[in-house]
């Protein structure tokens, strides 16, 4: 399967009428059922305007439509999310439903550079992207390294980095986990203000800057409503990590 700019769907107003029609009448309600959802920092995406790249930590499954389901329309009509390529396009079935769901475009995590360029190619029509940094969900709920790829797309391309910080959303559907965890719990999307890069701030310096200022945005919330700062969740992860090296704790599981 080939992608390029050929793939008018990136910018099509009428896919962004299917997939907001699959949006409104199958994801929010299957998304609410599963949790609560509270959105936080709007006031910040006032004035912006398409293209801008928006980087958000990784913890859970709930995180691309997250996105798509509280950002206002205005910019997720022209919202492209990275989908691993090994994963998400690896089956033509797997491939249509995550660009239908989140307008999903291929990128490459393994090395291939099959899809080179691409990032760079959509942002040049206008389409904003959503980027997980991380490369992967995290598996203890604490944000992991950022690729700095994202921040060379902004400085080469010269658009902003629109922070954003997931709360509760590991807890909500950890990634060991089969499905998400009942009872609807709480889950909170946290927008901060545009960052653009300093005048001769290199890539991995801009990268770190965003990863700092969407944990910055986590643990506000976090504590604002009694719940784990990255720090704790990293600690507690720790902590069970090392129950797991403990002599017979195996047998005691049982």
């Amino acid at each position: 399967m080939q992608y390029g700019l050929n793939s008018w769907r990136y910018k099509s107003r009428l896919v962004a009428l299917a997939r907001n029609g699959v949006k409104l009448g199958m994801l929010k309600p299957a998304v609410d059922s599963a949790i609560k959802v509270h959105k936080h920092g709007l006031e910040h995406l006032d004035g912006v305007e398409s293209p801008v790249i928006v980087n958000s930590n990784h913890c859970g499954h709930f995180d691309a439509p997250l996105v798509m389901l509280t950002m206002p329309r205005r910019l997720t009509n022209k919202l492209a999310t990275g989908a691993a390529a090994d994963y998400f396009f690896d089956t033509w079935y797997k491939a249509i439903f995550t660009e239908l769901i989140v307008n999903a475009y291929p990128v490459n995590r393994t090395g291939s550079r099959n899809y080179r360029g691409l990032s760079g190619e959509l942002l040049e029509e206008g389409i904003s992207l959503l980027i997980f940094a991380e490369g992967t969900r995290s598996r203890t709920g604490g944000m992991g390294r950022f690729n700095p790829g994202s921040a060379a797309l902004a400085i080469s391309h010269n658009v902003p980095i629109l922070p954003v910080a997931m709360v509760g959303a590991w807890a909500a559907w950890p990634p060991k986990q089969a499905r998400w965890t009942p009872g609807r719990p709480d889950v909170h999307v946290v927008y901060g203000s545009p960052m653009r890069a300093n005048t001769g701030e290199i890539a991995h310096e801009f990268s770190e800057r965003v990863r700092r200022k969407i944990i910055e945005l986590h643990d506000s919330t976090a504590r604002a409503y009694h719940m784990p700062t990255q720090a704790e969740m990293m600690h507690l992860a720790a902590i069970e990590s090392a129950k797991r090296q403990l002599p017979g704790h195996r047998h005691k599981e049982h």
